[in-house]
């Protein structure tokens, strides 16, 4: 094989690779240029195909705390099984832990600096796909939560005191946010769920009623038949 084709397929297999994979910040950051991160929270909702997988990477710096949650809130296709497999991974490609249900959460403490890597399958479903809502970001409780490595500046104590306020208010409103998107992804489930059984009884009430009007008209119809006397003539009457 030339070195012409062995190029060309590497070039093909990195495309299809990274095709499959979706990463909420790149990895490229050589140059003079500071590496762009992203944000620090996402919360949206995928279709993940038959036996297919999806998987994110997050930045995330030491000695922060990393929350992962996720619901599947309807399946599309033959099966309906509503089950499937998350895990999370270190930056150094370590499992850190593993859920696999309708829904659950992935809660852990960062110990490195790098980007985590989560995957959601849909292994235990080959006939149908499933939409899964996903919440997953870092936040941190200290001093470093503004991500920077410079010196602190010396304050006096009335702005250090206004500081910490201002911080435990923040983590209020961030947790409350976390229980607001838990709370929506319940109501979008239940929203699919009552739409699924709102379908599923007006299709029944539809053939039910179909049959009801045909079992009618056919009970009319041999009723009909019993009461019909032939004609008589006198080369053609009635057996006894």
């Amino acid at each position: 094989m030339s070195p012409l084709f062995f190029g060309a397929g590497l070039v093909i297999l990195n495309l299809v690779t990274s095709a499959r994979s979706q990463k909420t910040e790149p990895l490229s950051g050589s140059g003079d240029q500071p590496l762009f991160r992203g944000a620090d929270r996402y919360d949206f909702a995928i279709m993940i195909p038959p036996g297919g997988a999806e998987c994110f990477w997050q930045f995330a710096h030491q000695t922060g705390y990393f929350y992962f949650s996720y619901e599947v809130q309807r399946t599309v296709g033959m099966s309906h099984d509503r089950h499937v497999a998350t895990t999370a991974h270190t930056p150094q490609g370590f499992l850190i832990d593993t859920s696999q249900d309708v829904r659950g959460q992935i809660n852990f403490s960062t110990q490195e600096t790098g980007f985590y890597q989560l995957c959601v399958k849909n292994q235990l479903n080959h006939f149908g796909s499933v939409q899964v809502y996903l919440n997953f970001g870092v936040f941190y409780e200290g001093p470093e939560m503004d991500h920077k490595q410079n010196e602190r500046k010396q304050l006096n104590d009335t702005l250090d005191a206004i500081e910490e306020s201002t911080r435990k208010v923040q983590n209020n409103i961030f947790h409350m946010w976390r229980y607001y998107n838990f709370a929506r992804m319940r109501k979008m489930a239940d929203f699919f769920l009552l739409q699924s059984n709102y379908n599923y009884v007006n299709w029944w009430s539809t053939v039910q009623s179909l049959v009801i009007i045909l079992s009618g008209i056919l009970q009319l119809y041999f009723l009909k038949r019993l009461f019909n006397a032939p004609t008589t003539i006198d080369t053609k009457k009635p057996r006894c």
